[in-house]
């Protein structure tokens, strides 16, 4: 006796994870030289990279620092506040569904 019997396949499709953008905001107190020591501590920025988001927050009030996933831009957000509020800056980053 033989088996006979049918295979049917299944396809399962992973949708990718919603990116999230961080920004930081501008304001009159965080000194631009923190900003670029965060930029480039916490998200990794190179020295030029981190100066031109620096002086995109100082002129347009905020930037996107970039794309994470949600776990990862939330994390990041928390050690930029965490960093501001040690050094006594009011600096502000924030993250949204991009």
């Amino acid at each position: 006796m033989s088996e006979t019997g049918t295979s049917t396949a299944t396809r399962i499709k992973i949708k990718p994870p919603s990116m999230w953008k961080v920004i930081l905001h501008n304001d009159d107190f965080t000194t631009m030289e923190f900003v670029v020591q965060v930029l480039m501590e916490i998200f990794g920025k190179n020295q030029d990279d981190a100066f031109q988001i620096m002086m995109t927050v100082h002129e347009k009030d905020r930037a996107t620092v970039g794309l994470y996933t949600r776990e990862i831009a939330t994390t990041k957000v928390l050690l930029t506040m965490r960093a501001a509020e040690s050094f006594g800056h009011p600096l502000l980053a924030t993250a949204e569904e991009a």
